[in-house]
């Protein structure tokens, strides 16, 4: 089994464990989109993120992760197992945190005919892709800012139905593809289209730390992991537990969590002040103060929890203002200074 670099061993970069933090709390806050420098932790983050999340139960044998809570209609009757057996055995598995490289095909992606069925039996099938892995966990693409085209449109559709369908050679199939998205990548190497962009519903820069010991820590902690990766999980493990206790506990209590309403004119006041477009902006942030209220263990969203996810659930959705020649970073400093004080 290959070694994962643990959570809690990464120094620094809060903002961009945060936000993972929060969508991993609640999923409807719409996934996270990290820009920064090559060598950050980016993917390191993205994947060590499996390991927190606690497992999930799904039809055994299922190829689409299906629910065996949910009716046979919410797998669009593409299991076969449920479609045989109205009680099927079911099983506690990993919560899928499913790569998609750049260079996949859209067959590999969104699924294919099952040519050796096809060629032996003489039946049509289908060959499950990446989508149907990542059906109720996380969708990872590294250097999504270099996604072709093509995906970009295709990954659009599917996460605004959350439904993949495939028509192929007289084959039409559909199946749930509900994922919650993870992106990173460089800005230097090209934008991200704002299509794309504004389905994140978080988004984070990082950057190479600056502070000397952080980067001795970095770079103490990496070769350790190197040398002894079964060594090093076993020590930040306890570390690691932690941090997914906090996450089931915040899940827990998530329900709970009150919105007063001067926290919702609080939001609505400081997405004016910014510009943000739309209002998904105000309905990611009133998510994110909650989530950031449960792992904190609050029961009330406060001035503290808004202003500590202002930033990653506006960010990327202000209005340009060619008149104002100031940063993003900037505007939101201004903004919540203006609404919630300094």
């Amino acid at each position: 089994m290959t070694q994962v670099f643990p959570f809690a061993a990464i120094v620094g970069q809060e903002d961009m464990k945060l936000a993972l933090l929060l969508v991993a709390t609640d999923r409807k806050i719409g996934g996270v989109m990290v820009f920064g420098d090559r060598g950050t932790g980016k993917s390191t983050a993205a994947r060590a993120l499996a390991s927190l999340l606690p497992p999930m139960e799904i039809v055994k044998g299922c190829r689409f992760n299906c629910d065996p809570k949910a009716s046979a209609d919410a797998c669009a009757n593409m299991c076969e197992i449920r479609s045989h057996d109205t009680r099927p055995l079911t099983e506690a598995v990993s919560i899928p945190v499913v790569d998609l490289p750049l260079g996949a095909t859209e067959d590999r992606v969104v699924g294919a005919l099952d040519l050796e069925r096809a060629l032996t039996r003489g039946e049509k099938g289908f060959e499950p892709g990446l989508l149907a892995r990542a059906h109720r966990g996380f969708l990872y693409i590294d250097e999504v800012n270099l996604l072709e085209d093509h995906l970009v449109d295709l990954l659009l559709d599917v996460a605004t139905s959350g439904e993949n369908i495939v028509e192929r050679e007289g084959l039409s199939v559909r199946h749930p593809a509900k994922f919650v998205l993870v992106g990173s990548g460089n800005p230097e190497e090209g934008e991200l289209r704002p299509q794309l962009l504004d389905r994140f519903g978080l988004s984070v820069d990082v950057r190479t730390p600056s502070k000397l010991t952080d980067r001795v820590e970095i770079l103490r902690r990496c070769d350790a992991f190197e040398r002894n990766p079964k060594e090093f999980n076993a020590y930040w493990l306890p570390r690691n537990q932690e941090v997914s206790d906090q996450i089931a506990a915040a899940r827990e209590r998530l329900g709970s969590i009150d919105v007063t309403d001067d926290s919702l004119e609080t939001m609505s006041k400081l997405c004016i002040a910014m510009g943000a477009d739309g209002l998904r902006g105000e309905l990611t942030l009133m998510r994110a103060s909650r989530a950031a209220a449960a792992l904190s263990g609050d029961a009330v969203v406060g001035a503290d929890h808004i202003r500590r996810v202002a930033g990653m659930a506006l960010r990327h959705r202000l209005r340009r203002n060619p008149l104002d020649q100031s940063g993003s970073d900037a505007r939101i400093e201004r903004a919540v200074a203006e609404v919630l004080g300094a």
